[in-house]
């Protein structure tokens, strides 16, 4: 019987399992230094991104600042006609700023000033693309390409202001000063009868005047030095310039006088 019991439980107990050795891959340290590597970059990544987003935030709330006062500063360097150093702190604004229109704008007047009229023009450029419906800048090119004798390019920048801004006297002025280049006096007259329209100035009535002395109508050029000379009394060219018209129409008695007049405020 107990032959018959132990045969029982022999055949009713099992042995304990082995796990099968082909089965089972032991961690190695390099498995772990590569997923402590992996945890490493992981966190420094996160990092990286939280620290340029913080560094993102800052730039974008005291690079505007920072270029405000860089730009404050070359305003007030151009007012002093300190022009190289009024162009570095523009610099310095569009670098912390690179849409700043106005640093754009006051440098390439105070580049215009340096006679640097050329590398004045990408800074217009800037301006114009900018600001498309503002007449200002693209008269201010013009006065530029006017100053590089690059005549057609002033009458069409000009032709662009007047379109915005119908009576603005000094894109006429400039647009005027094109065409007497371009020897096309009928339109450089009327340009500048517009200027001295919406801007009765001594420079405006001056323009007019040379232009119809070149058209030989001295007796208009004259009435024209007349309100030039009214504004600015003090003017020797003036006088020069109205005792020629003068001569031509036979005044020779008139002509000697303004010609006196010139000769002592010269200091002849």
């Amino acid at each position: 019987m107990i032959e018959a019991m132990a045969d029982t439980l022999d055949s009713s107990s099992s042995a304990p399992q082995i796990p099968d050795p082909t089965s089972f891959v032991p961690v190695t340290a390099a498995d772990v230094e590569r997923r402590r590597l992996k945890l490493w970059l992981g966190i420094t990544a996160v990092a990286l991104i939280v620290g340029l987003a913080v560094w993102f935030i800052y730039r974008r709330t005291t690079d505007p600042v920072l270029a405000r006062q860089a730009f404050d500063a070359g305003a007030r360097l151009i007012k002093n006609n300190r022009y190289e150093q009024a162009i570095l702190n523009f610099d310095r604004a569009i670098e912390l700023q690179s849409d700043f229109s106005d640093a754009y704008l006051l440098r390439a007047r105070a580049k215009v000033a340096t006679y640097r009229s050329d590398t004045a023009i990408p800074d217009f450029n800037f301006v114009i693309a900018a600001r498309p419906s503002d007449a200002g800048p693209l008269t201010e090119r013009a006065f530029t390409y006017l100053d590089l004798k690059q005549w057609d390019k002033t009458i069409e920048d000009t032709s662009k202001a007047i379109a915005l801004n119908p009576k603005l006297a000094r894109a006429y002025n400039a647009r005027g000063t094109a065409y007497r280049m371009k020897g096309d006096l009928s339109s450089s007259l009327a340009d500048f009868g517009q200027a001295v329209r919406f801007d009765p100035s001594l420079d405006n009535y001056f323009q007019r005047a040379s232009t119809y002395q070149l058209l030989s109508r001295h007796k208009e050029a004259i009435a024209d030095f007349d309100e030039a000379i009214v504004i600015a009394p003090d003017q020797p060219h003036l006088f020069f310039a109205r005792a020629k018209s003068k001569m031509a129409i036979g005044d020779g008695a008139s002509a000697k006088q303004d010609i006196q007049i010139g000769r002592r405020m010269d200091g002849w």
